[in-house]
């Protein structure tokens, strides 16, 4: 079996960056990679696969993940729970849509309190 390369210190570092906003969300090391929780809800998970690609795995509301189904790389759905979400992280990541996401899967993940307290981009109306 191939090793999982550990994630780069920087692409943690931007994360941190983020996610470290949101009220009383903590970093720990999971069994492989980094997460955050918002108390024991996971709201991110970064990792290297043993194809070493990274990953990021988050929450999206429903509609959300069907989309992201169909978009394709550097998205898929995870094979477990219907609402999380993956990303394939590297060189041509956006990283503004990923503090989007990021924000949203907080915001999914913490109580109302909490995801309250978060300024969330605004949404184009027509």
């Amino acid at each position: 079996m191939a090793e999982r390369p550990d994630v780069p210190a920087a692409m943690v570092a931007r994360l941190r960056e983020v996610l470290g906003a949101f009220p009383k969300c903590l970093e720990d090391d999971a069994w492989v990679g980094v997460r955050w929780r918002v108390g024991q809800a996971t709201v991110a998970h970064v990792f290297g696969g043993e194809d070493q690609l990274f990953r990021i795995m988050f929450r999206a509301e429903p509609d959300e993940v069907v989309a992201f189904e169909h978009l394709g790389h550097p998205y898929f759905k995870a094979g477990w729970g219907g609402n999380v979400v993956g990303m394939i992280l590297d060189d041509a990541t956006d990283w503004a849509e990923v503090g989007e996401l990021l924000t949203d899967s907080y915001c999914i993940q913490a109580p109302q309190k909490l995801a309250a307290l978060v300024d969330r981009p605004a949404t184009e109306t027509t």
